[in-house]
């Protein structure tokens, strides 16, 4: 049974395919986990803050 080349190139071609949608998506959740963890250092900077204002607040009214 003779396949032709070109059948040899479409192969090929998916192959690199699925491994360039492996490594995209890698790449992409890895971008994504470093945002959500900066976003995160963020929120945890604003609780910290609001906490510390409102044990000055309660400090200064003696309760």
């Amino acid at each position: 049974m003779d396949v032709p080349f070109w059948m040899y190139l479409v192969v090929m071609g998916i192959v690199f395919s699925a491994f360039m949608v492996y490594k995209t998506g890698k790449e992409e959740k890895q971008i994504e986990d470093e945002i959500i963890e900066r976003e995160g250092e963020v929120y945890m900077k604003r609780l910290e803050q609001e906490r510390e204002e409102k044990q000055s607040v309660e400090k200064s009214m003696g309760v």
